[in-house]
């Protein structure tokens, strides 16, 4: 029987902590920064939990 893979691309978005919570980068801060205002780009520094909807996907995208 083949061995299950884990999606690298998501292994490469998401983090899971030591408790188990799956968490992810906040969006909108790779390009077009110049024109957002500070306020905005202060916001999206961090990491956050994903989603209670997306879990599930998430979990069985890394092989878990």
């Amino acid at each position: 029987m083949p061995k299950m893979k884990s999606h690298t691309g998501m292994g490469k978005r998401v983090k899971v902590t030591g408790k188990g919570k799956i968490v992810r980068e906040q969006v909108g801060k790779r390009h077009l920064l110049e024109h957002k205002s500070s306020h905005v780009t202060r916001r999206m520094t961090g990491t956050v939990v994903v989603a209670k909807a997306d879990t599930a996907r998430v979990k069985k995208l890394l092989g878990r």
